[in-house]
């Protein structure tokens, strides 16, 4: 299989800060953002002739940045000075989406080259040595479009995942009215009037290896979600530390330490598994007062997300909200049939959530092995055009 150099496919060029005009008109010309590479929510446009203008045609790279190596392409307007087009040499011999979905493979390898102490800049260097296979324009697209489908299957189960976290959202409101308000009139009071427990996790160190699986605060997603992905372990040789410690079904997990926009993440913890909290953690176990999921519903309200993040504006620093603060936390207590109702719907929404998730890392997975296999040269495309590997 024969490699050809990105230097000599494309020539590269950098945008120029813009001038807006506030209405367009029928001379205006769009301008495109760091922002517009991912999306048309927020389109800007000028009537100053003088910049770099790209075409359809060309793919689009954010140059410098936070968002540094970020792929367009299939747009047309004026680039800012963040953003650099790759406008193809000879437009007969490549694909424009190819080339757009093979940089997007590179996205990692870009980053790890950026020059810049503090601001992220693309590499020249590292972008012009990238190789891509020659192969004719037909497989190009062929490989493309199946990349392009499995890129919209992903977007796709990433749409139904957001949706379901919006649904329970929606319903904890229905359901219990806005806390704020209380116009469904429920009982008032404190998490310490529906908890038998509030304990600290063990401030042991993490390893790589060992008995138990370590929960830490990045083990809760902003979300209020269990992400059990990136595991570490602990070994713990006491049995009363491992009760002190471990977490059981239905425990209420709250990060206690975070910034101030991080602090208070609440998960439920719901596995058979046993496992061990870090210090950074508090579990919570309920009385017959209250469902753990109702608080779950609570805490991740924007009503509970207001109610912590006022309680950490007077913190320089580290934000942090400790047990008797958590306890004293003021909340409603509805009927606990109630929540025990919103919990059983929670439950469903969270096993159809794993089973979209499952897909979505299954396919996260198969794009990945295709888009490394097309890259290296590795697919061959048969004369029934589907696509294998060799």
């Amino acid at each position: 299989m024969k490699f050809e150099k990105l230097k000599n496919i494309v020539d590269v060029k950098k945008g120029k800060k813009p001038s807006f005009v506030e209405t367009p008109d029928e001379n205006s010309v769009r301008v495109l953002q760091i922002d517009d590479l991912r999306n048309d929510s927020n389109p800007k446009f000028t009537n100053d002739k003088t910049g770099v203008l790209a075409k359809e045609d060309d793919v689009l790279i954010a140059w410098d940045g936070a968002n540094a190596g970020t792929i367009g392409f299939g747009k047309s307007g004026y680039i800012g000075s963040t953003i650099a087009l790759l406008r193809k040499k000879q437009p007969e011999l490549y694909s424009t989406t190819f080339i757009g979905i093979f940089l997007q493979s590179q996205y990692q390898y870009l980053r790890s080259k950026t020059t810049g102490a503090t601001i992220p800049h693309i590499s020249r260097k590292a972008l012009d040595e990238l190789e891509i296979p020659v192969i004719s324009v037909s497989d190009q697209l062929h490989i493309a479009n199946l990349l392009s489908k499995a890129e919209n299957l992903i977007a796709q189960r990433k749409e139904s995942i957001r949706l379901l976290v919006e649904f329970l959202k929606s319903t904890f409101l229905e359901m219990f009215g806005e806390p704020s308000t209380n116009k469904k009139k429920f009982q008032k009071g404190k998490i310490k009037d529906v908890v038998t427990e509030v304990k600290y996790g063990t401030s042991s160190p993490a390893e790589d290896e060992g008995q138990y699986p370590y929960l830490r605060m990045n083990n809760i997603t902003p979300d209020g979600y269990m992400d059990y992905s990136k595991l570490k372990y602990i070994n713990i040789v006491d049995e009363n530390d491992k009760e002190k410690y471990s977490v059981r079904k239905g425990d209420l997990l709250f990060n206690r330490t975070n910034s101030k926009e991080l602090v208070g993440k609440t998960g439920v913890f719901n596995e058979d598994s046993e496992m061990i909290i870090a210090g950074y953690l508090i579990r919570v176990r309920t009385n017959e007062k209250a469902n753990p999921w109702y608080l779950w519903g609570y805490l991740n309200s924007i009503h509970g997300k207001q109610t912590l993040l006022g309680m950490c504006k007077s913190i320089v620093g580290m934000a942090n909200i400790n047990a008797q603060e958590l306890q004293g936390i003021k909340i409603l207590i509805p009927p606990i049939e109630l929540q025990t109702q919103f919990a059983q719907i929670v439950e469903k929404t969270e096993a159809l959530k794993t089973q979209y998730q499952q897909s979505l890392t299954e396919l996260e997975n198969l794009y990945g092995s295709l888009s490394q296999k097309a890259f290296k040269g590795e697919l061959t495309i048969k004369r029934n055009e589907t696509i294998e590997a060799q």
